[in-house]
């Protein structure tokens, strides 16, 4: 069972995407847990990637293959766990801020926190504040990140936090920011609980902060 879980490590490596979903499938029918899959298989694998990423040893469209390739193990396994009653590390709310339509790097962020083995609830881009207020009301996420790739629709982010605290809800989340114009001097400006330049170092923060409490 250990040479299927490195097998499954490999192909997420690799971005093997029309491979991963029938190898979960058969290390499950071999009597392998889809825990075991997750935290033995496919976060192992999304790791290194992450790893070879931070280093420049490889690049956006790479990662993407291999996130496709935990995406549909994941889609197999996910059934399973919930019937095991597999714990993930924390809920993560992604969304990129009103006014901005790019989506690129918030989905990558979620592919690779999904990979860090957290549970996500995207909600697309141009997400008004209220409309986190909502999700934080509904979901009741650990972390909420928000991305913006435009410098006009920075602020919003700023006007989300504003709406969090508003609400009452500002204080049972922990709140990241991303994007090209975003720096950790804006994210201390804000009020943010942390920044990440890339969607490896979301992944990372988001564990951080989590692990702070």
């Amino acid at each position: 069972m250990d040479d299927m879980l490195r097998r499954i490590s490999s192909a997420v490596i690799e971005g093997e995407k029309d491979d991963t979903g029938q190898m979960a499938q058969d290390a499950i029918d071999g009597g392998c847990s889809a825990e075991a899959i997750l935290y033995q298989g496919l976060m192992p694998g999304m790791d290194h990637v992450s790893k070879e990423f931070k280093t420049g040893r490889m690049f956006v469209p790479e990662v993407m293959r291999s996130a496709r390739a935990m995406l549909n193990a994941m889609a197999v396994i996910k059934p399973q766990m919930v019937k095991d009653g597999v714990q993930m590390v924390g809920k993560v709310l992604l969304g990129t801020v009103r006014g901005d339509m790019h989506d690129i790097g918030k989905n990558l962020v979620g592919m690779m926190c999904e990979g860090a083995g957290f549970e996500i609830r995207d909600l697309g881009s141009d997400v008004a504040p209220e409309a986190f207020v909502a999700a934080v009301n509904t979901y009741a996420p650990d972390v909420v990140g928000m991305s913006a790739l435009l410098t006009t629709t920075m602020r919003t982010m700023a006007d989300t936090i504003k709406a969090l605290e508003e609400a009452g809800v500002r204080d049972q989340v922990k709140i990241m920011i991303g994007g090209a114009p975003v720096t950790q001097a804006f994210a201390d400006r804000i009020g943010a609980d942390g920044y990440a330049a890339d969607a490896a170092a979301a992944a990372d923060k988001a564990r951080e902060l989590i692990a702070a409490g």
